[in-house]
This record gives structure tokens, C-alpha cells and sequence, in this order.
């Protein structure tokens, strides 16, 4: 079952030609995470996100219903660079396996596509998002809701997003021509308010 959120919404345009469209990936084996922001000019906008939920099948196939959401949410929102999340230490081994098969469909699934992907500890996203790298799942979900109008159901959407957001911001300050402009791209970068919705 795949459970992906409408594009459209009260006060919000999709812009597919801005400057930047990413794809932000939270994989898992049982709900994998994804949301789609675009950097248009200095503003962001949430183009697709949701849940894919692959349902209770012995984990390959798990995996490949994940890989092939992941290639439809490409198709449709056609991103120019991915963020993944990557494993952090404090899982036991066993999560860490699994969590880094649901990484490979992730990687897979974007370099299937051609995008140049980029990662980020746990810690670093939840700073960039929320500005704590200790903010909890909840904390995630509110921040989605305020800052980018999105009501995620499950932490793992506003996850997602998070992940976008912080790779957008971290290539604008990596891009910025000098040092001394990095925080005025930063500065610059604000989010658009928008409803998000299931469409009925």
C-alpha cells in the first residue's frame, strides 16, 4: 500500500521548473519516508510527500514494492538530487542490517534515476530542521506542520521533508561564491506556508 499526498493545496503552487527540486528519502524496510521540496528563488515548497508502506510480505518483496514507490514518486515529481539519512550508531546490529537494506533500495532507486545523492547523520537534519540535534519525532511532525503547512500522519514523512530541507540548506551555503555570503543564503532560504492534504 502506498500512501502518497497530494501536490496541490490551499495557497500553494507546484513549481517542477525551480531552481532546485529534492527528493528526501527515510528508509525502512516496513515504512519508507519520502518528501519532495523545491527551492524556488529563496522560498521552499513541499511538491510531494508521504509513506510508502509495503504491507506484510517476507522482506525482499518488501523491498522491491519500496523501490518501485520510490521510482514512481521520481517519475512524478522529477527530483534533481536526493538526501538520504544514514545509519546511526546507536542502533543495535540487527536494525542496522536492516536499515541498511532499505538504504540500498533508497541509493538504488536514485542512482536508477541519475541522481547524485547526498547523506546526513540523524543529528545534523533534526539541527538544520528544528535548530536541536536531540529533537524528538514529535518535535519533527510540528515542525513540518509549522514551518511547511504539512500535517504528516507518521514521523517518517516529516523526516523526509526534514531531510530535503537540509540538504537545500546546506547547498546553498556550500554554493554561496564567498565565505562571508553563506549566512546570507542561509538567511535567505525560508519556507512557504502551504495546506497539505490527502487527496480525497
Amino acid at each position: 500500500m502506498i500512501r502518497p499526498r497530494s501536490a496541490s493545496g490551499r495557497g500553494f503552487r507546484v513549481w517542477y521548473h525551480a531552481r532546485v527540486i529534492v527528493l528526501g528519502i527515510d528508509p525502512g524496510s516496513r515504512r519508507c519516508g519520502f518528501g519532495v521540496v523545491a527551492r524556488d528563488g529563496g522560498r521552499l515548497r513541499v511538491v510531494d510527500s508521504g509513506v510508502l508502506v509495503p504491507g506484510e510480505h517476507p522482506v525482499a518483496e518488501r523491498l522491491a514494492r519500496i523501490l518501485d514507490g520510490l521510482g514512481d514518486v521520481i517519475a512524478r515529481a522529477r527530483p534533481a538530487e536526493a538526501s538520504i539519512e544514514q545509519v546511526f550508531a546507536g542502533v543495535s546490529p540487527r536494525s542496522a542490517l536492516v536499515l541498511g537494506q532499505a538504504r540500498g533500495v533508497a541509493l538504488a532507486a536514485s542512482a536508477r534515476a541519475g541522481l547524485p545523492v547526498f547523506e546526513y547523520q540523524p543529528s545534523e537534519v533534526k539541527l538544520a530542521f528544528t535548530g536541536s540535534g536531540r529533537a524528538s519525532k514529535e518535535q519533527m511532525v510540528r515542525t513540518a506542520r509549522a514551518l511547511l503547512g504539512v500535517d504528516a500522519d507518521l514521523a517518517d514523512e516529516a523526516d523526509a521533508i526534514a531531510l530535503a530541507v537540509c540538504h537545500l540548506a546546506r547547498r546553498a551555503a556550500r554554493l554561496a561564491v564567498a565565505p562571508g555570503r553563506a549566512a546570507d543564503a542561509l538567511a535567505r532560504l525560508r519556507p512557504a506556508r502551504r495546506d497539505h492534504r490527502i487527496a480525497p
